[in-house]
């Protein structure tokens, strides 16, 4: 080992050290609570001032008290984001547009999706003629003797002919199938 890495561990070390001595500090002290205001029940709601009168500036902390009305608290918080700034778009929000309102198609793009309604039309006539081209092709290179027959024949199904039963005498009605 060289020096740089005793070094290295040296610190690491003192650092682990620390740490450790400074959370079992932090363990052994009792934890402390946060001072809690109890509210004097007999103490009446703190002075408001009137709602219309807020501005964002106004302080809004009174109307937290656990006396204030339910509605009074509302109506004062509904004054404070009432305020511009907090009906700012960020502009991420993909759905914000208003997508009830459709605009015209520009002429230009118009003239576009003509010109591919035409070629695609050109490209059908001509797949249409090529077809008819080749099934007039093919009708010319069959045999009148293959077009006049109407279907071939089905050879029989093996497996449908009755099968001879071994034990049974000659004259005795034949089965189908195993014998069983």
């Amino acid at each position: 080992m060289t020096t740089k890495d005793l070094k290295g561990e040296t610190e690491q070390e003192q650092f682990l050290a620390r740490w450790s001595r400074l959370k079992q500090e932090v363990q052994d002290q009792p934890p402390q609570k946060a001072p809690e205001k109890a509210v004097d029940p007999k103490a009446p709601p703190p002075e408001l001032p009137p709602v219309d009168k807020l501005t964002f500036d106004s302080d809004y902390r009174a109307f937290f008290h656990p006396k204030v009305d339910e509605d009074v608290r509302r109506a004062a918080l509904k004054k404070l984001f009432s305020d511009p700034r907090f009906n700012v778009m960020d502009g991420l929000d993909v759905y914000i547009d208003d997508y009830s309102k459709s605009e015209p198609i520009p002429p230009a793009m118009l003239a576009g999706l003509r010109q591919a309604q035409n070629i695609l039309k050109w490209a059908k006539e001509d797949e249409d003629k090529r077809r008819d081209a080749a099934d007039q092709l093919t009708a010319k290179q069959q045999p009148a003797a293959l077009q006049e027959q109407a279907s071939p024949t089905i050879p029989a199904d093996p497996s449908r002919e009755p099968l001879a039963d071994a034990k049974a005498p000659p004259d005795a009605p034949q089965q189908r199938g195993p014998a069983g």
